[in-house]
C-alpha cells in the first residue's frame, strides 16, 4: 500500500512556489483531481486568490505547466493546474522514485505537500536525493495508510480539515459553544451554509475512514 509523507519545501526553491504571486497572509490549496496523457500527467484543482493588479497567467511562459481559470467557488478563484514531472526538479525527484503528489497547501513562505511513495525504501531514496541537491525539503509526517485511498488525513480534503481544525480551535464543539458557524464563516471567507456542510462531510469522512474501517 506504500507510504504517505507530508513534506515541506520553501516556496523559493521550486517553480510552482516561485511563480504564484502571494501577498503576505495569502494561501493556496492544491488537490489532485485526475490525470491526462495516459496517466503520466496529474491534474490539480488550485484554490488561490489572484492578487490585486495581477492579471497575467503566472504560468503562461512556463514550460511544462498549464493553468486554466474556472468560475469562482466558495469565494475564491478556482483553477485547473497540470504539470509535467520534468517541469520542476522537486516534482521530478518525486516522480523518479515512483512518488506522486496528492494535495498541498502553500503560502508565500513555503508549501506542504501530501505525497505517496510505493515503499519506505523509495521514499528514503527520494529524501537522500533531496539532501544531496540541498533542496531544503523537510519531512513533517510519515504515515502507513490503513485504508486504501484515504491518505494521511483519513480522506479529508484540505478545506474540510482546515474547517474542522478551526471549529475545534475556536470552541465550536465546547459546551457551551464559544463560537458559531457564522463566525467561522466570516473567518474562512465563505458562507454559513458552506461551513455547516464542510463540517458535516468532514465528520462523516473521518469517522468512516478512521473508526468504521475494518481491516481484512
Amino acid at each position: 500500500m506504500g507510504v504517505i509523507v507530508d513534506v515541506r519545501i520553501p516556496a523559493h526553491q521550486f517553480e510552482l512556489g516561485r511563480r504564484l504571486p502571494f501577498h503576505d497572509g495569502d494561501s493556496a490549496e492544491l488537490e489532485r483531481v485526475g490525470t491526462v496523457g495516459g496517466g503520466d500527467v496529474s491534474v490539480f484543482s488550485l484554490s488561490w486568490m489572484l492578487p490585486d493588479g495581477c492579471v497575467e497567467n503566472p504560468f503562461v511562459d512556463a514550460d511544462g505547466y498549464r493553468l486554466e481559470v474556472l468560475e469562482p467557488f466558495d469565494g475564491q478563484e478556482l483553477y485547473v493546474l497540470a504539470w509535467e514531472p520534468t517541469a520542476d526538479p522537486f516534482f521530478g525527484l518525486i516522480d523518479d522514485y515512483g512518488g506522486s503528489v496528492r494535495c498541498g497547501t502553500g503560502t508565500s513562505d513555503s508549501w506542504t505537500f501530501e505525497t505517496r511513495f510505493p515503499s519506505h525504501d523509495a521514499f528514503a531514496s527520494f529524501r537522500s536525493s533531496c539532501e544531496a541537491t540541498e533542496m531544503g525539503v523537510d519531512v513533517e509526517r510519515v504515515y502507513n495508510p490503513t485504508r486504501r485511498g484515504t491518505g494521511a488525513w483519513y480522506g479529508l480534503t484540505p478545506r474540510q480539515r482546515r474547517t474542522l481544525e478551526l471549529a475545534v480551535e475556536r470552541g465550536y464543539y465546547d459546551i457551551p459553544r464559544r463560537c458559531t458557524t457564522i463566525e467561522l464563516a466570516d473567518e474562512l471567507g465563505i458562507s454559513d451554509q458552506a461551513v455547516t456542510e464542510r463540517l458535516r462531510r468532514g465528520i462523516v469522512t473521518f469517522v468512516t475512514n478512521a473508526l468504521l474501517f475494518e481491516e481484512g
